[in-house]
This record gives C-alpha cells, structure tokens and sequence, in this order.
C-alpha cells in the first residue's frame, strides 16, 4: 500500500525510461533460439522479463544478467534440452504465448505454468493454432488456460487467418512456423506490433510482408547471431510520464530514448489529437527500432474519439489515456478495445471503476468508454488489482487529486517499472 498526494509545483527534469518489456522478452527469446552470443543493452529487469529468462535457463540456455545488462549464449532451437521442472511465466502473457509457438516446435514435452493472472488469460487463441499445425497441446478448458502441457515437434505449415489483431498470436504461430514443414503465414485484421518481425530479420531470418497485412516465413530458417541489441525505453511506459507532464499544472518533463516503433505510437497521435504540446530531440532511426527524446509540458486538452486501426498501437496505453482524458475538455470515446477485457484484468471495468472512485465522469461500453471532462478529481482508496498499467494510472491520478490517494497493490507495477515511484518522485522535486 502506497500514499500518495498532488503535487503543486508540477513535474519538472528529464528521466530515462526503462527498456521496452516486448522488446526485452524477444531478446532474450531469440538470443537462446540462435547459434552464438547476444549481448542485450537497456534490458528491462522486470518481474515479466526475468520470467522469460527464468524459462530459457531450465532450457539449458546459458545467461548472465547484471541489471539491464543480458548476455545470451545460445545453442541454436536443436540445443534447448527438456525441463526436468514445469516453465513459469509468472504474470506474463508475452512469455506464456510466445514459448507455446517456440515449444510446440521443440521434439520433447513441456509444462507452463504462471501466477492467478494468468491462470485467467486465454490460451486458445494460440493453442488452437498451433494444433493445427500439429502440436500436441492440452490444458484447463480444452487447452484455453494454464497449466499447459506440450508435446513439441512434427508441425507442418499453416495459413492463419486471426480475428484479432495480436502481436503474440502472431509471433506463436511464426515462431511455430519457423520449425515447421513448408510456410507460414499470419493475416491480421490490423496490423499488431512487429517486434518480432523486425528482431528475426537481424537474427537472419527472412520473413515475408504483403500490402494486405500477411506476414510469412519459411520453415527450417536459422536464427544466428553475433548481436548485440540496444534496447530503446518502453513507450508503453513513457506514456504514464507523457500523460502526467500534460495534465499536472506547471510540469515540463523530458523522457530519453523512448521507442518509435510505428506499430506503437498510437499514444503519440493520440496527444497530438488531444492537443498535447510535445516535441522531438535526439531521433535515431538507423537501427531495427527507431527512438528518441520526447519533451512534454502542461497542456490545454480536449476531447476526442478513438478507434479503428489505431486501438492495436496504443492497446497497453488506454488507461492512462482514460485518466487524460478526465482533464480534457468535452467528451472523449474510447471504442474497437474488446482487447481491452484479456489484459492482466479486464481493463475496461477496471479503469471505469478506479477512475469513478476519485470523481471521474466515465462509463463502460461494450468495446471501450466513454469519458466527459473537464473533471476535478479527489483523493480516494484505488487498487491496481495486481495490473501494472492501473497501478500505475492511479498512482498519476493521485498526482491531481485533491487529497491523499491509498493505492493497495503497488507493487504490481514492478511488473514493468521497477523504478516507477522513483521517478515520479524525481519529477516532484524538479
């Protein structure tokens, strides 16, 4: 439990924001994939990416890791060895599905297991799949939640159509596919982020992308590596201090290396839109993932609706533009976020509910909220309900509400922003 109060003076200084948590997962998954050595800069020392590192030592894969920094010593998919002890994902759904895709490949059998989070996130979205391309699979449900056991190899090659736009139903299913017979391909109804993409292409992996959103690879492909990855700050974390230094009278704050990914920066359209005053220093483009520093100072807001394409980049980011939104002028409506309700809780009802408790004008839809503003918050008792995202949203919130703020379950956040409270703090003092 944490008690937090406003802040008169604003948000002021420049921090550095933690690695991004898709891109840290990935690093470290296909570093233990490859033949050789990757070496890992910016790591995220997460609770959800020690999970994955976690799972790959039981593999047999050797790693050192020293705070955010991560050497990897792969073997190459034929090196990984079966686990004497069940996998454990912890609370992450990145590590959970995208080692069902990489497992179901694998000649032996596996368990994975992971906390009560996830014990209620649905699997089949991926299981199905992926028995379909010849895994053996079963699980609580017909395979829908953990725990799962595998029993790896013999897959052939799948076109897959998938009804939602999913970075980790993508990368299971191409993942599988890379140890499959013949090709794989997956169509998307958006287009989800490409971390996966991008990062099998410096590994040497060829992988195919058409005008209609169909991403493809080839089986028996490769993964080599003598790389060694910068990982660029979590914008999806960036976001909470983006939001704060609009919102929180007299704040001018910078946050350095934030990632560009295109597949991403829904949240910075959405500031934009919103009329957020932001600017740009220090933008590198010449690697895998674009970055750069972002500046952010208090801003006059208003309301606006979203939807569409653009709810898949900025997915993870729709609390905290719930809570903006309450400091809006006019009515915002969030819409097409059905996604929304398989987070670490369902997002919707979560965010409606802790927001209402501190004086929010907001109500939930089917697929989003509707949230009117401009609206004066007050302090109250809030709950992260074990989600990092609402943790920390109402640990922002606090920062305009009259009053003090209980938020029970902060160390959920830890999950994604170890040093979250830290740099608030910074930021309080200027």
């Amino acid at each position: 439990m944490k008690k937090l109060t406003s802040t008169a003076s604003g948000l002021n200084g420049i921090i550095k924001i933690p690695g991004d948590k898709s891109i840290s997962h990935r690093s470290v998954m296909f570093g233990s994939m490859a033949k050789g050595k990757t070496t890992v800069e910016n790591f995220l020392p997460g609770e959800d990416c020690l999970s994955t590192i976690n799972c790959f030592t039981k593999l047999g894969v050797k790693i050192e890791q020293e705070n955010s920094n991560v050497t990897v010593y792969g073997k190459g998919l034929e090196g990984l060895s079966e686990s004497s002890e069940v996998l454990d994902v912890g609370n992450s759904g990145t590590t959970a599905r995208l080692m069902m895709g990489i497992l179901s490949g694998l000649p032996f059998h596996s368990v994975l297991i992971g906390d009560e989070s996830i014990a209620k996130r649905p699997m089949k979205r991926v299981t199905g799949p992926l028995r379909d391309m010849g895994a053996r699979i079963q699980g609580n449900q017909d395979g829908n939640f953990t725990p799962i056991s595998i029993q790896g190899g013999g897959l052939r090659g799948l076109d897959y159509v998938s009804p939602v736009a999913s970075a980790q139903v993508k990368s299971a299913i191409l993942l599988a596919g890379l140890q499959g017979e013949g090709v794989t391909s997956v169509k998307e109804p958006y287009k989800s982020r490409d971390h996966t993409e991008r990062m099998l292409q410096a590994f040497g992996v060829e992988v195919k992308e058409e005008e209609n959103g169909t991403v493809s690879v080839a089986g028996g492909q490769e993964l080599v590596s003598d790389l060694h990855i910068v990982v660029p700050g979590d914008i999806s974390s960036a976001a909470f201090f983006l939001v704060a230094a609009a919102i929180v009278p007299n704040s001018r704050v910078t946050l350095q290396r934030v990632g560009l990914n295109p597949t991403r920066t829904g949240i910075l359209e959405v500031l934009k839109q919103m009329g957020a005053e932001l600017s740009y220093s220090t933008i590198i483009e010449d690697g895998p993932e674009p970055y750069a520093d972002i500046t952010v100072t208090t801003s006059n807001l208003k309301g606006v609706e979203i939807g569409g394409e653009i709810i898949p980049r900025l997915i993870d980011e729709v609390p905290i533009i719930a809570l903006m939104a309450t400091q809006a002028e006019g009515t915002t409506i969030i819409k097409d976020a059905e996604e929304l309700k398989v987070k670490e809780t369902n997002r919707i009802d979560t965010v409606v509910n802790e927001l209402k408790k501190v004086g929010a004008d907001i109500e939930a839809t089917e697929d989003g909220m509707i949230i009117k503003g401009k609206t004066k918050l007050h302090g109250g008792a809030l709950d992260s309900y074990g989600d990092h995202r609402i943790g920390m949203m109402g640990a922002v919130a606090s920062l305009i509400a009259v009053g003090e703020t209980v938020l029970h379950n902060d160390k959920a956040i830890n999950v994604s922003y170890p040093s979250f409270f830290e740099h608030m703090e910074s930021l309080r003092r200027g």
